[in-house]
């Protein structure tokens, strides 16, 4: 079992910057991949990147460039230094962490970005 608990939400004007984190704790050994979605109102959850366990990285094509995603294995922390920040990545951001055998969620933070 999985626990995950994001923070860094908030509310932020447009071309500022803003980090989330999420600390995972339970059977973090058998996390081979963490990441985040975000969810705006409306619409579908979608991916916006993920990171691996030998740290390959994955972003969605709207946050290249602006956004990175970090982790601190040692804490079991994952980041999303997020960059240039647009009114349209106003959404709820979710954690996710996969494990062998069971995906996993955090119960998200708003994110609210202001012109």
């Amino acid at each position: 079992q999985v626990q995950l608990v994001e923070s860094g939400g908030g509310l932020v004007q447009a071309g500022g910057s803003l980090r989330l984190s999420c600390a995972a704790s339970g059977s973090i050994s058998s996390i081979n991949a963490m990441g985040w979605y975000r969810q705006a109102p409306g619409k579908q959850r979608d991916m916006v990147a993920i990171i691996t366990s030998d740290a390959f990285t994955s972003y969605a094509d709207s946050v290249k460039g602006r956004f990175i995603i970090s982790r601190d294995n040692a804490k079991a922390t994952v980041y999303l230094h997020m960059n240039s920040l647009k009114p349209e990545d106003t959404a709820v951001y979710y954690c996710y962490a996969g494990a062998i055998y069971n995906n996993y969620w955090g119960q998200g933070t708003q994110v609210t970005v202001s012109s």
